[in-house]
């Protein structure tokens, strides 16, 4: 059986992607109700370049394979989710398409780091908070406040809450993969829908890592100590991921729960209670990573 750690995944429109050590797939529930699925072999770069996979670097390795991958299985959950309305379209991509996917996720990274880096900085600095230690936890409890506040506007469209319903449906799934339960609805309903190696998860430990780097770097006065900040945005989701794996890996041990639990409740704003149906798409998925 796979490692505890060898299975995540994300949620995306009607469906849910789930990826393993050697597989990668999304299912997506098409308006017909058949579930349109697409699986490959994907083996991440952590694993085929030793140096890639060393504490720290493999953590922005990582992050970075997410948010492609994740782009892609958008894609397709995009099209199949209006099936019969892009049946003309091609399955095979241009090379127009996959630079604009790749620019969607090159924009989104500029401008998440915007909104969740230098935002809060200004903020502070308007306060006029002058002492470097309290200058540096003011601009950690606007970030943490930003976070907070964007995945509560999230929740306000109707959309995004059936996304976070598949969300939910993805952490019950993992939830009965990991305690060998049969990969069934009825069984993987039992479960929460939160879960401790949850992006989420990792957003939170992000903006609380942040705090503590940017202590060693006082208050920001010239522009390059401010380019110093945004340089160590990689150290920091280096430093969130080790975090994140073991929280995963030891979810029992009480510093371990204390480091998770504003994450988890976190995904009280990210998850929704899913159907059946919603459920039996994450599990299609996860099968086929198995």
């Amino acid at each position: 059986m796979p490692a505890r750690d060898a299975v995540g995944g994300q949620a995306v429109l009607e469906g849910v992607m789930m990826r393993s050590a050697t597989r990668v797939a999304t299912a997506v529930k098409r308006p017909d109700g058949t579930i349109a699925v697409t699986a490959r072999p994907y083996v991440s770069y952590t694993k085929r370049r030793r140096v890639l996979g060393l504490p720290l670097v493999r953590g922005a390795v990582v992050l970075i394979e997410s948010l492609a991958l994740g782009m892609q299985a958008l894609s397709f959950s995009a099209e199949e989710s209006l099936h019969g309305e892009n049946e003309a379209r091609s399955e095979r991509k241009s090379a127009g398409e996959r630079w604009a996917v790749g620019g969607v996720m090159a924009l989104s990274f500029v401008l998440g780091i915007g909104l969740f880096f230098y935002v809060p900085l200004v903020l502070t600095e308007l306060l006029g908070v002058k002492g470097g230690v309290l200058f540096n936890v003011v601009d950690g409890v606007f970030r943490i406040a930003i976070l907070v506040a964007y995945l509560f506007v999230l929740t306000r469209f109707k959309d995004m809450r059936r996304v976070f319903q598949y969300h939910g449906a993805e952490h019950k799934s993992i939830h009965a993969f990991e305690a060998g339960d049969p990969l069934e609805p009825a069984s993987a309903q039992r479960f929460s829908t939160c879960h401790p190696r949850c992006g989420t998860n990792f957003l939170f430990l992000v903006m609380f890592t942040a705090i503590i780097v940017f202590l060693f770097l006082g208050r920001p006065e010239s522009v390059p100590e401010r380019l110093a900040r945004f340089l160590m945005v990689p150290v920091i989701g280096g430093l969130s991921y080790e975090l994140l794996r073991l929280a995963g890996r030891r979810p029992d041990q009480p510093l371990v729960r204390l480091i998770a639990l504003p994450g988890m409740w976190l995904q009280r704003l990210t998850t929704r209670e899913p159907d059946d149906e919603q459920v039996a798409v994450a599990l299609r998925a996860l099968r086929e990573v198995l």
